[in-house]
């Protein structure tokens, strides 16, 4: 199994970002991709998740300035990042949620910083 996250970078306050994760070798049914970030403690929060039938999810903090989006011929995610904060910098790990296992990229880092 293969996760191929892409996409990071600095950025600046207000500026765009798009995150890229591309999914190989999968062979259990995929419930839903999705991308995390870390959280409090040894944690990791959700950001924005997509399901197999399409229906989306955000984190509140995220809600209106991220957008995930999905082409399910290439398995592949895809996380528009737009008006950038500085609170948005960590590395963001893609997640692939299965009927057996979860699998997790090595994750993308963002900065966001002027």
């Amino acid at each position: 199994v293969q996760l191929v996250e892409s996409g990071g970078g600095l950025a600046q306050p207000g500026e765009s970002l798009r995150l890229s994760c591309a999914a190989s070798g999968i062979t259990f049914s995929v419930n839903a991709m999705g991308w995390y970030r870390p959280g409090p403690g040894n944690t990791r929060e959700l950001v924005a998740r997509i399901t197999n039938g399409g229906t989306t999810y955000y984190a509140s903090t995220v809600e209106g300035r991220f957008t995930i989006t999905k082409d399910s011929t290439k398995n592949t995610i895809y996380l528009q990042m737009n008006s950038l904060k500085p609170s948005d910098t960590a590395r963001y790990y893609c997640n692939v949620d299965t009927a057996m296992v979860p699998y997790w990229g090595k994750g993308t880092l963002v900065t966001v910083s002027s």
